[in-house]
């Protein structure tokens, strides 16, 4: 005969963790019926109580304390005005990714906009009550005070996307680099020579990184990089219109574009067809990301894909271990992970 002390998993008393699985539900379910929240259906209540009782689970008073300060949601947060949101897929997709990544756990999902400094403000106060258990960061500008804010809160959070090759937090990215060295690549194959590039803002890591890979691809195949090849755009359509105003202004004889991505590559192929330059005899036309967009556009948009929705559903995996994760601050800081996804060209007939 044993000593009477419950035992999990060889040996050790059970978790939280089998007692969820013995009931078919997750962590934060258990919680609720272990601190008597009224916030779950009888039937689960009873599964959850039979599963402890088959275990011999013996709630920690410590681990109910913290159960106890769990809100059992995880916030998003965009520092982009809600139109930019709306405008471009890539966030849609991003949020897509997040949900099924969400959808076996109990985390409720909060949406939220800081693109101005007043809703900064606003969400700075927010979670400094720790109103939320984590934080997925998307599309973050180098300057953006808002990660410092979560380490000093010890918030878990999780970027979409570093905002530099030092980056603190725990991050989910494509690998843009690659990305744009394969555009490059691609047209440099089918004979283009005079290629310019629409950049994003490059306070952003991945723009400076698709403007890395480009002038890597030229380079190495043994062609000057020329600034005059270069434009600044800011990953918005009208942002694409004002780079291929400037890049045929400056360099009439360019025989192919890489944009930064397929809302920019939009709105540089409208001004290249009322300039009169057909695509791809003239103009080659690679754009970035794989959207909607590219499949739609007149002639199908060459674009290199990045896995957006793979993207969400990684960070929300990563965060979930991070809000999981008890060791003190300074392990977890040391824990985390800088994921890299791979990009794909996809060719199609802009190019």
């Amino acid at each position: 005969m044993g000593s009477g002390q419950p035992r999990g998993r060889g040996g050790a008393r059970p978790t939280l963790e089998e007692v969820a699985a013995r009931a078919g539900v997750g962590r934060g379910t258990v919680s609720r019926v272990i601190n008597g929240s009224p916030r779950v259906s009888e039937q689960t209540r009873a599964a959850v109580e039979e599963a402890v009782a088959e275990l011999g689970y013996v709630p920690n008073t410590a681990a109910r304390a913290l159960a106890a300060n769990r809100t059992d949601s995880i916030a998003v947060v965009v520092p982009e005005p809600e139109s930019r949101f709306f405008a471009e897929p890539y966030f849609s997709d991003i949020i897509h990714g997040v949900g099924t990544a969400l959808a076996e756990t109990d985390m409720q999902l909060l949406l939220t906009f800081a693109g101005g400094d007043r809703e900064r403000r606003s969400l700075a106060q927010y979670l400094s009550a720790h109103r939320v258990d984590g934080v997925l960061l998307v599309s973050v500008h180098a300057d953006d005070p808002l990660p410092d804010l979560l380490q000093q809160l010890d918030i878990p959070a999780v970027i979409s996307g570093r905002r530099s090759a030092d980056e603190p937090l725990a991050s989910v990215d494509s690998d843009n680099f690659a990305g744009a060295r394969a555009a490059v690549d691609h047209l440099l194959d089918r004979g283009r020579r005079t290629i310019a590039t629409i950049t994003g803002r490059l306070d952003v890591y991945g723009a400076q990184r698709r403007l890395d890979g480009y002038r890597d691809a030229l380079t190495e195949a043994g062609h000057p990089v020329d600034e005059a090849l270069t434009a600044r755009g800011d990953f918005t359509e009208d942002g694409g219109r004002r780079a291929m105003t400037e890049l045929l202004a400056r360099r009439p004889d360019l025989d192919a574009v890489f944009a930064g991505s397929d809302v920019m590559a939009a709105g540089a192929r409208q001004i290249l067809r009322e300039e009169g330059r057909r695509i791809p005899d003239d103009v080659a036309l690679v754009g970035f990301d794989d959207s909607a967009i590219a499949r739609h556009m007149d002639p199908p948009l060459t674009s290199v894909r990045q896995p957006i929705t793979e993207m969400g559903r990684t960070m929300t995996d990563v965060l979930l271990a991070e809000i999981a994760d008890t060791r003190p601050a300074a392990a977890r800081r040391l824990a985390r992970r800088q994921i890299v996804l791979p990009t794909e060209l996809v060719r199609r007939a802009s190019s």
